[in-house]
């Protein structure tokens, strides 16, 4: 049934978000993570985690359509204690100083269904290094690697996710579903746009017969904002 849902925010509503915008490099107060900063964390994950075993990782989001490394196959998962919240404030990416962004992460409470990825034990100490690379490039760090169990075709599973750090500076909580529609309307990046980064989420979600409310509903409200700005002559941002 969820496959045959028409989504409302389409990719012609997201191009009007879409924008040229340049890298502004990191925001004040922040300073990229250097290769000894990956290594150290890098060799911590490796030493919690049982040598010649494959590694699971727990994907919720971008991970989910644009990986950070080959994974070999995955499956649906469920994990209990955390949920996918709009709580990553961004000043780069797919936002910018002049309007800021925001990302998914998990957060405490509730629970998230996605997908768990499987790294063969070959490859998990050369995938593992580009994966903390993506996901993780700047200090003070915003999300943190952290070992879950996540519940997958009947039985538990130890997962790699990556968990918000709520005592970063890019940590933003609560907005209301109304106030991070607004913003995902209008935020861009050179990355890309905060809209666009919704549809594709909800969009492979939704393939994988993945139904969030939370994010289906609020799908709905960016598509209403872009249309309502596009209405009145103006882009998404000079509504603001």
């Amino acid at each position: 049934m969820s496959r045959r849902r028409k989504m409302s925010l389409t990719a012609n509503l997201v191009a009007l978000v879409n924008r040229d915008v340049p890298d502004p490099g990191p925001p004040p107060g922040f300073e990229p993570l250097t290769d000894q900063d990956h290594n150290e964390r890098q060799a911590a994950l490796l030493a919690s985690h049982p040598k010649g075993e494959d590694l699971w990782l727990f994907a919720y989001g971008s991970l989910i359509w644009k990986p950070a490394c080959e994974v070999d196959g995955q499956r649906h998962a469920l994990l209990r204690g955390w949920h996918r919240k709009f709580c990553l404030r961004l000043l780069r990416y797919r936002g910018s100083a002049d309007c800021p962004g925001l990302m998914m992460a998990l957060d405490a409470g509730g629970s998230c269904r996605g997908v768990a990825q499987r790294i063969p034990a070959r490859h998990v100490e050369e995938r593992l290094g580009r994966l903390l690379r993506r996901e993780t490039s700047l200090k003070p760090v915003s999300n943190v690697p952290r070992w879950v169990t996540v519940e997958t075709e009947g039985r538990r599973q130890r997962a790699l996710a990556f968990i918000i750090n709520r005592k970063a500076p890019t940590y933003v909580c609560p907005h209301t579903l109304e106030e991070t529609a607004n913003i995902l309307a209008k935020a861009c990046g050179h990355w890309g746009s905060g809209a666009e980064y919704l549809m594709r989420t909800v969009a492979h979600l939704e393939e994988l017969g993945i139904h969030d409310r939370y994010l289906w509903r609020l799908q709905e409200l960016v598509a209403e904002r872009i249309k309502a700005a596009a209405m009145g002559g103006e882009t998404p941002m000079a509504a603001s």
